[in-house]
């Protein structure tokens, strides 16, 4: 008997209630439907939206299990009944959703698990602040902790990570014209979670996270090394030079426009002991890389060349900082300057070589 293979999982993410990730959701369903694909809805959450529940119609609806609590009788997804059911693709709604005391799962994205587990896809859905890993920035951003979180390996184990994006002013059109809230939640929902200043950082942290996840699925898929990266990443390449301070203070400025993480690099001689004067220096540059909010690598070894090589592939670099070369003319036609060495190593990278006393950078 062949194993059971896995069930592919595509997650519909956005960076707010309202965006359409169920209404997009219910519209590839019913196209793979149409192509005679066996879907079925385990779990819809419409919130009372017209267009939502319209949608919905056509498609069969396993239905809810009842579980009695408290003398109240509260419905939750029925997992064991899906399993029985065995479709080909089933849609969840609402991934971070936390199930009734007492279910034998606490969240649903482990139903969801046991569903992938038994050969069964899942499409599913869910709003970027409730990752795990943004929950404490999602409170800085809005003010409210969200208490309802999924795991970032949900999102990092799935085949497919889909962004819907709308725009700040679209989402709150929507909100006003009572396609997300009732009306008495309309201006409560606009003074607080849905004030556009959030709306924007939140709508940058969805497509970042999926650009991330589109990297991050390139790299491991990727064998001969060549890949495209989303991201910007500065590398400043600092010596006992003095002008080494100039240096990682264009690079900062770099990633400060490019919205890019710092990295600096120190290449220290394994023959050569620095003097105290330049231990100092050297201090420095890392104090300021901090500063900066950089990251400081230290490397020893005598060929700097292939030492920034090495380090532009391990952090995925896509600039580089360094200063004009201090050799003579005469020490460059001998053996080269770094410059063209990096050339020579580096593909697809942008170089930046700062001139000592002056403010212009060429690229080359």
């Amino acid at each position: 008997m062949y194993p059971v293979r896995r069930g592919k999982h595509k997650i519909f993410i956005g960076m707010a209630p309202g965006v359409g990730k169920t209404f997009r959701m219910l519209e590839e369903g019913h196209a793979l439907k149409h192509e005679g694909f066996d879907v079925v809805i385990g779990l819809l959450e419409t919130h009372g939206r017209k267009e939502t529940e319209e949608k919905a119609e056509g498609l069969e609806i396993v239905p809810r299990k009842q579980v009695l609590r408290g003398g109240l009788t509260l419905t939750e997804m029925d997992t064991d009944a899906i399993l029985k059911r065995s479709p080909q693709l089933v849609l969840i709604d609402e991934l971070a959703h936390t199930n009734i005391p007492g279910s034998p799962r606490e969240k649903r994205y482990e139903d969801v698990e046991i569903v992938l587990t038994a050969g069964i896809d899942v499409y599913s859905t869910m709003n970027v602040q409730h990752l795990e890993s943004l929950n404490d920035l999602v409170a800085r951003i809005t003010g409210v902790v969200v208490r309802e979180r999924v795991p970032d390996r949900i999102l990092e184990e799935a085949d497919e990570v889909v962004v819907i994006d709308v725009t700040p002013e679209t989402l709150q059109e929507r909100l006003l014209e009572g396609k997300i809230y009732a009306p008495e939640k309309i201006q409560q929902a606009l003074d607080n979670f849905f004030q556009r200043r959030n709306l924007i950082a939140l709508r940058e942290l969805a497509l970042r996270e999926v650009a991330d996840n589109i990297e991050e699925n390139a790299i491991a898929t990727t064998l001969n090394g060549q890949y495209c990266n989303i991201h910007e990443r500065v590398l400043v390449c600092v010596s006992t030079y003095p002008n080494s301070l100039q240096l990682l203070r264009r690079g900062a400025r770099l990633a400060n426009y490019m919205n890019a993480p710092l990295y600096t690099l120190f290449v220290a001689n394994p023959e050569r002991f620095l003097t105290k004067e330049e231990s100092l220096h050297i201090h420095t540059c890392e104090k300021l890389c901090k500063e900066f909010d950089g990251t400081f690598l230290r490397v020893t070894t005598h060929d700097i060349a292939q030492a920034i090589a090495e380090t532009a592939e391990k952090y995925r670099i896509t600039q580089i900082v360094i200063g004009e070369s201090q050799r003579s003319r005469w020490q460059i036609l001998l053996k080269g300057s770094l410059t063209q060495k990096l050339v020579r190593l580096l593909k697809n990278i942008d170089i930046h070589i700062i001139a000592s006393e002056k403010t212009s950078s060429s690229k080359r």
